[in-house]
């Protein structure tokens, strides 16, 4: 597959689902709702960063307070931009988490839509509410390690003076956009019975430049405080239309052929 044209079409599906939503207001507007809240709470809690961010990466240099002015500068603005960055990426992660389960029968009426439109949607399958509970607490608490572990990975990056402010982003956009699609596919996945996050990494990894086209632009919109509000219901229902892209057709299951009825191929015996 061209990467070119597999990305393109990633990007096309957030736009897709944009069309979808926005063709029922009411469900838009409710969809926005709780994407809001969390950016309300997760504005302040950037601020409230950004303002004590030189004292904090003072606090974590105590080294380099003696060092010549250029070096010293280098070094805690690159700490600086490495924990801003890594804390966006983190904040997107569990923005998508907390807006998912603020705004859970919004966002999951609008997958339902999302397959309704488009048609072929199986029943949805049975879980045992305590069970689910665990379970997507569970797959939570695991995205967000990854997070922060990625986060760490981009914090060292942004030490090393240049490269490391160059590749510390696009680690973070890739790792972040990745992070954030197993979110919004999650709820097209747990419809058809595959629960596990090994499932949807399986299936997105087939086709991850597609993946990549829908979810590195989805994750800087989301990113920026309250244009979030309005993307957050497009991206539910892309990341619907994308799992099942994603996901292979199911073929209907083979008819059991009836006793009574003779198999055509079977040859007629000979009359007397």
């Amino acid at each position: 597959m061209n990467p070119i044209r597999e990305a393109l079409s990633g990007v096309g599906t957030l736009f897709h689902g944009l069309a979808i939503v926005v063709r029922r207001p009411r469900l838009f507007l409710l969809g926005a709702l709780p994407a809001l809240i969390t950016s309300l709470l997760f504005l302040a809690a950037l601020v409230t960063l950004i303002l004590n961010m030189e004292d904090l990466v003072a606090w974590a240099t105590p080294f380099a307070a003696g060092w010549d002015s250029p070096w010293r500068g280098l070094v805690r603005g690159s700490l600086a931009l490495g924990v801003l960055v890594g804390s966006i990426l983190v904040m997107v992660v569990a923005f998508t988490t907390v807006t998912l389960t603020l705004g859970a029968p919004i966002y999951d009426k609008i997958a339902e839509m999302v397959e309704e439109e488009m048609g072929g949607a199986p029943e949805a399958f049975e879980e045992p509410l305590i069970a689910s509970i665990i379970r997507a607490t569970r797959q939570a608490v695991a995205l967000v390690l990854v997070s922060l572990v990625v986060t760490l990975c981009a914090f060292l990056l942004g030490l090393i003076p240049v490269v490391g402010w160059v590749l510390g982003p696009v680690l973070t956009a890739v790792m972040g956009g990745w992070l954030l699609c197993i979110e919004l596919v999650a709820g097209a996945f747990d419809r058809r019975g595959l629960l596990r996050l090994r499932d949807r990494r399986h299936h997105m990894g087939g086709r991850r430049w597609r993946v990549l086209g829908f979810s590195i632009p989805t994750y800087f919109l989301l990113a920026v405080p309250f244009v979030a509000v309005v993307v957050f219901p497009a991206a539910t229902a892309g990341g619907t239309i994308l799992a099942r892209e994603l996901l292979p057709e199911q073929s209907p299951s083979p008819q059991t052929p009836d006793p009574q009825t003779p198999d055509p191929r079977t040859p007629l015996p000979p009359t007397t």
